[in-house]
């Protein structure tokens, strides 16, 4: 189906989502959500206000408090449903996903069975929030350590991954009894947005515990932050934007979920199998167009097997078809915006000036950029500084194992890591030694699974995501003692 098919969903995907009602927005903005692959307006909205934002946090505030007493099985069940609820949808759900975010079908299927994951792990969640009973040094006391929602969560969604990467903070944050406002990224309000919210008003969650204000980040970016109901802001986009609401956070003392950038480097050791580490190299760099802060920026291979490499690589990257998102064969399909395309290709030109080697692609086709590729790329280069978040692969030469480690700490960031070899103990070592959150031995970057902790170091963000982590994230601890017998105080009679 089309966005266009049925009225009533276009109709609703128009509106902001608050205190369980359809409602327009009262901002001043009126904003377009494009098709970027073939320009096409999928739908005009009005943006949300400030007034808005305070109607929404309010709606969750007072909603979660009875959301926070509900039994764990009614909880349960409303993810159950969540989950049951994306399957049966799952073809709109996937052309939701190419339509507003130039998902290929490949990486839409892909996103889509991540984002499941997710409601079916939080489902658990009510089930696994565990207090504690500690010892005490006073006669008759008994130390109880309680764990309990955090209340109101503020969820900043992105437009590259909108509908996973939103609902990992969502799902956990309402399966634990805490109230939730999304604010979706202007690119994508459905998939990270009002699609989320109407998945769950279909599972039967009780009105005003999810609420959703789309709008514009100069109107309402810094409001939706400093605002003094929320207790936790949870974002996934640039390193940039994060920082600035890492800093607005802190002014206020609030806690905050920071999911950045990334520039992320695969080793190819010696030892490595050339032809699997390119296959996989060329999956880990492409997918969804490179637009995935976990997306490989840089290639570090060994000078013995670099030319190999090279090769092999440029071959398997000449197989992939780039073009339509919807067809069947396209990994590579648009990118979110067509200055995106300007801003890569003057890379890739001052990446050549500076003694790159351009050894494929570097042309466009309206917004999509062919899958191009840089080798003989230099360390000190711009290009190599900076997270693409494009279909550009960059390789470089590294002379030593140590070398190729060094190199890939050489930046501010540290998302994720791959390391390839024939010794997976020898991987595991160079693993210890990369300055990244994660980083996956004999495999791409691109890893994700619901039940293990996802984040990363340095510049790539703050906080952890991901089964038990997440459940540290949006909950708290508190200690309440109780004194079951009569304790004497010292110099008080």
């Amino acid at each position: 189906m089309t966005l266009v098919d049925n009225q009533h969903k276009t109709a609703t995907w128009t509106k902001q989502f608050i205190s369980g009602k359809w409602v327009e927005g009262s901002g001043e903005k009126t904003i377009e959500n494009i098709n970027p692959y073939t320009g096409e307006v999928i739908a005009t909205w009005r943006s949300s206000s400030q007034e808005d934002i305070d109607q929404a946090y309010e709606s969750a505030q007072k909603s979660s408090v009875e959301w926070k007493a509900t039994l764990p099985s009614m909880k349960e069940g409303v993810l159950r449903k969540v989950s049951s609820l994306m399957e049966e949808r799952k073809d709109e759900i996937i052309q939701l996903l190419i339509t507003e975010s130039g998902s290929t079908r490949i990486k839409a299927e892909a996103e889509f069975a991540a984002a499941r994951r997710i409601a079916d792990e939080s489902a658990s969640f009510p089930f696994r929030m565990k207090g504690e009973l500690l010892p005490s040094n006073t006669p008759g006391k008994e130390n109880r350590v309680v764990r309990e929602p955090k209340g109101v969560i503020g969820v900043i969604g992105p437009w590259n991954f909108p509908l996973h990467l939103c609902l990992r903070s969502v799902a956990p944050a309402i399966a634990l009894g805490n109230g939730v406002v999304i604010k979706p990224a202007s690119d994508t309000p459905i998939t990270a947005g009002w699609l989320i919210a109407d998945l769950f008003e279909q599972a039967g969650l009780p009105e005003g515990v999810l609420n959703v204000v789309a709008g514009s980040g100069s109107e309402i970016g810094d409001y939706f932050v400093t605002h003094p109901i929320p207790k936790v802001i949870s974002f996934t986009g640039s390193t940039e934007v994060g920082k600035g609401i890492g800093k607005l956070a802190g002014e206020h003392l609030k806690e905050t979920a920071l999911e950045l950038g990334g520039n992320n480097a695969m080793i190819v050791l010696d030892d490595a199998d050339v032809e699997h580490a390119a296959q996989a190299a060329v999956f880990g760099k492409f997918l969804h167009q490179g637009q995935i802060c976990m997306a490989l920026n840089r290639i570090i291979v060994h000078e013995d097997i670099y030319d190999r490499f090279v090769q092999s690589f440029v071959n398997k990257t000449k197989n992939i078809h780039a073009g339509d998102p919807a067809d069947e064969k396209t990994l590579v399909g648009p990118l979110i915006r067509k200055k995106e395309v300007e801003r890569l290709l003057e890379l890739v030109k001052q990446a050549k000036e500076e003694g790159a080697q351009l050894v494929l692609g570097g042309t466009q086709q309206e917004s999509v950029l062919m899958p191009t590729v840089l080798a003989d790329v230099k360390p000190e280069q711009e290009i190599v500084q900076q997270e693409l978040f494009g279909p550009v692969a960059i390789i470089m030469k590294a002379k030593d194992e140590q070398n190729a480690i060094r190199l890939a700490n050489d930046t501010p960031y540290g998302l994720s890591g791959s390391v390839f070899t024939g010794n997976l103990e020898r991987g595991y070592q160079v693993a210890e030694q990369i300055e990244s959150g994660m980083v996956h031995v004999n495999d791409q970057t691109v890893n994700d699974e619901a039940h293990v902790m996802f984040g990363g170091e340095k510049s790539s963000g703050i906080g952890r995501f991901g089964g038990d982590w997440a459940i540290d994230k949006f909950t708290r601890t508190r200690w309440i003692s109780l004194q079951h017998q009569f304790r004497e105080y010292p110099g008080v009679n």
